[in-house]
C-alpha cells in the first residue's frame, strides 16, 4: 500500500502513480482510490534497494519508482520496478558541490523531488542541474545546466524546488540568494524557455498552483517574499514580502481554496486572502499565529484544519483553525526535527525523520494515533508515497 524513502532505501508494499512533489494533486492529499481501507498491525518490507542520500522523495508513474539520490560527488537516478524492486535503469552524473558552514552537517542534496509526465522524468538537482529522462530507457532527452547562477559561499544549501506542470509548461525555479533567482517556463519536449521571471533568490518550498478567484497560476515562495506569477507568460501579478533572516523559506505555501497559508521559523504561520479588482491583485492577511512556527514541514489542509508540523518543544504536531488560525491541539512535543504529512480520507499519515511513521485519526480534539510503525534504519527527510493496492 505504500512505499517510503530513507536517505539510503527505498521501501515497497504495493502500488499505483504517485508522479510529483506532494503527490497527484501536490497537496498532500491521497486519492480515496489509493488509500488502504485498513492499516495492518506491524510493518513489513517488502524490498529494499540502496540508492544513496538525499531529499528528494520517489516519484511512481507506469508501474516504475524514480528516485533522484547523490553519491558523493555524483548525483544518480535509479529507476525501479515497483512489484520487484529490481534497477531497471540508473543514471549518474558529477554535482560536486561544496556546502557552507553552517549546513555541514546536512545531506548534500538533491532537494527537489523529480517530476514524472509524459513519459519522461525531469529532475532538477542541487547545484541546478535540470534534466528530462526517457522514462521508459533512461536515455537523457536534453539538459539544461543552471549551475552558473548557484552561490553557496553564505547561507544557501542548493537548488531545492521540486518542477511543476502548469498550462503546458514546465515550470523551475532556480538561482540563489546572493545571486537573485529566476522562474522559467519551459517546454517540456525541448527545454526551450518561452518565459523567464527574475527577482529575488529561490527559497526552499515548492511553486504550487492557484486558483484566487478563478484564475490558475503559480505561487512560488522565495528567499524575502511570496510571489503570483501567469504561467501562460510568466507576468508577476502580486508579491508580498515574507523575510527571513537567515533566508530560510522552507514550507511550501499551501492553497486552502480561498487563502494561501504559509509558514516560517522566525514568522510564524499566516493565512492570505488573495483578490482581483478590475486589473489589480491584492493580498490580505486573514489571520495570523506568531506561536506556531513550521521550519521544513509543509502543513496539509482538511477537516476544517491546518495540520502541521511546528518546530517548537523540540517537534511537535499541531492543529490550528482554518478560519482563524487558532490553536485546537498540539501534541506533547521531542516528535523530530522534521515531518512529512499526507491526508487518507480518514487518517493524516506522518513521518519523521526517525523514521517512525504514524497514522493518525482526522478530526477530533486531540492526535490520536492508530498505528505507529518504524519504516527505515536511517534518517529519512523524504515524503513517503501512499499508494492502492493492485
Amino acid at each position: 500500500m505504500c512505499a517510503f524513502l530513507a536517505s539510503t532505501q527505498v521501501v515497497y508494499l504495493q502500488a499505483q502513480d504517485w508522479p510529483q512533489w506532494q503527490g497527484p494533486a501536490r497537496d498532500g492529499s491521497v486519492p480515496a482510490a489509493s488509500a488502504p481501507t485498513a492499516w495492518p498491525a506491524s510493518y513489513s518490507r517488502g524490498w529494499r534497494v540502496e540508492v544513496g542520500e538525499g531529499y528528494a522523495s520517489p516519484v511512481v508513474a507506469g508501474g516504475r519508482v524514480f528516485v533522484h539520490s547523490r553519491r558523493d560527488p555524483d548525483e544518480i537516478v535509479t529507476s525501479l520496478d515497483l512489484v520487484t524492486g529490481n534497477v531497471v535503469w540508473q543514471k549518474r552524473y558529477s554535482a560536486a558541490f561544496s556546502k557552507n558552514q553552517y549546513a555541514s552537517g546536512m545531506a548534500k542534496g538533491p532537494n527537489a523531488t523529480p517530476l514524472a509526465a509524459g513519459g519522461r522524468v525531469f529532475t532538477l538537482g542541487v547545484t541546478g542541474v535540470l534534466t528530462a529522462w526517457d522514462a521508459a530507457t533512461g536515455a537523457q532527452v536534453w539538459r539544461n545546466d543552471y549551475s552558473a547562477s548557484i552561490d553557496t559561499s553564505n547561507l544557501f544549501c542548493g537548488t531545492a524546488a521540486s518542477p511543476v506542470l502548469a498550462g503546458g509548461l514546465l515550470i523551475v525555479q532556480v538561482g540563489s540568494d546572493t545571486k537573485a533567482g529566476r522562474i522559467l517556463g519551459l517546454d517540456p519536449a525541448s527545454g526551450t524557455p518561452k518565459w523567464t521571471w527574475s527577482g529575488l533568490g529561490p527559497g526552499y518550498g515548492s511553486p504550487v498552483v492557484i486558483a484566487p478567484d478563478g484564475v490558475a497560476q503559480l505561487a512560488a515562495i522565495t528567499s524575502g517574499s511570496i510571489v503570483g506569477i501567469d504561467f501562460t507568460t510568466g507576468k508577476q501579478l502580486w508579491s508580498m514580502a515574507f523575510p527571513d533572516d537567515w533566508h530560510e523559506n522552507i514550507v511550501t505555501p499551501v492553497w486552502t481554496g480561498t487563502a494561501l497559508v504559509v509558514s516560517g521559523r522566525r514568522q510564524g504561520t499566516h493565512a492570505f486572502a488573495i483578490a482581483k479588482s478590475g486589473a489589480t491583485w491584492s493580498v490580505t492577511e486573514t489571520w495570523k499565529n506568531d506561536a506556531v512556527t513550521m521550519y521544513m514541514s509543509t502543513p496539509v489542509i482538511g477537516d476544517g484544519v491546518v495540520y502541521g508540523f511546528s518546530n517548537k518543544q523540540k517537534g511537535q504536531f499541531v492543529a490550528l483553525d482554518l478560519k482563524t488560525g487558532a490553536v485546537k491541539w498540539t501534541t506533547d512535543g521531542r516528535q523530530g526535527e522534521h515531518a512529512s504529512m499526507l491526508l487518507t480520507p480518514a487518517h493524516l499519515v506522518t513521518l519523521t525523520n526517525n523514521g517512525e511513521m504514524q497514522v493518525a485519526r482526522r478530526g477530533g480534539g486531540a492526535f490520536v494515533a492508530d498505528r505507529k510503525y518504524t519504516v527505515a534504519d536511517s534518517a529519512t527527510w523524504a515524503m513517503p508515497v501512499v499508494l492502492a493496492a493492485i
